[in-house]
């Protein structure tokens, strides 16, 4: 069985380079000899219901509005058939905000109705957030893993008692003044940092993985893992780290 990675409204949500957490989740399936490819579905063309991973990706206010207009359709009916099924949804940045009971874009105080699949609320904030993210994510099989990122978001998001956190901010914004980022709720992970996301942290591509298989994945072949890879993870988070402390000596 060939495993669907499916990505949702490429043109509207995928100003941020988003889709390349799809080529990295079928890059790894494949590595262990998973057969997998990435299907793109635009607006006007129904969600597939055998996905095993569904994206979302980040989008201009427009772009947001007209998203979830369309996955309020029937054209949206796969997408929640699939996560019935026991698929996982990672939505990033806009994808994250339209998944939850309502939102506001920009300057406008209208209050946009959201998909439903998680129990949070966004409202535009006083200041928009952006810049590097360094966070501390809990993944569904209680492990954590640290998360690296870019933010760019003007609204703030508050979650409700059926979300739970995703990851505990060390540097960034995130979900605003509470210290988190993202939330996780049934088979939906939301989260605000770009890069793209999965290519920075790959034990996140695994964990997601996982949580959709419902099994554990072998190790990856040493040649595809090496010691140069996790060296240049390592300068990002110390980058990151270093860009902080100076920003903070100069105030």
């Amino acid at each position: 069985m060939t495993h669907k990675i499916v990505i949702i409204y490429q043109s509207l949500l995928g100003i941020y380079g988003d889709a390349g957490n799809g080529k990295v989740l079928a890059k790894r399936l494949q590595w262990r000899g998973e057969p997998a490819e990435v299907v793109t579905v635009e607006p006007g063309q129904p969600v597939p219901s055998d996905g095993l991973v569904y994206l979302l990706g980040g989008g201009e206010d427009w772009a947001q509005v007209a998203a979830v207009k369309a996955l309020s359709a029937t054209e949206g009916d796969g997408l929640r058939t699939g996560l019935d099924r026991g698929a996982v949804l990672l939505a990033v940045c806009a994808g994250y905000q339209l998944c939850g009971r309502s939102f506001t874009v920009g300057d406008d105080e209208l209050v946009h109705p959201g998909l439903g699949l998680l129990d949070i609320e966004t409202r535009r904030g006083n200041e928009r957030a952006v810049g590097e993210v360094l966070s501390t994510g809990t993944l569904p099989d209680g492990s954590t893993t640290t998360i690296t990122g870019f933010e760019n978001h003007g609204g703030f998001t508050t979650l409700g008692s059926d979300a739970t956190p995703f990851a505990r901010i060390e540097i960034g914004v995130g979900n605003g003044t509470d210290g988190f980022d993202g939330a996780i709720q049934g088979r939906v992970l939301g989260t605000y940092p770009h890069g793209p996301l999965l290519p920075r942290n790959p034990e996140l591509a695994d964990g997601l993985l996982e949580w959709a298989l419902g099994r554990k994945l072998e190790a990856l072949p040493k040649q595809v893992v090496n010691a140069e890879h996790e060296t240049l993870r390592a300068q990002r988070f110390q980058v990151v780290r270093t860009t902080k402390n100076r920003a903070e000596q100069t105030r």
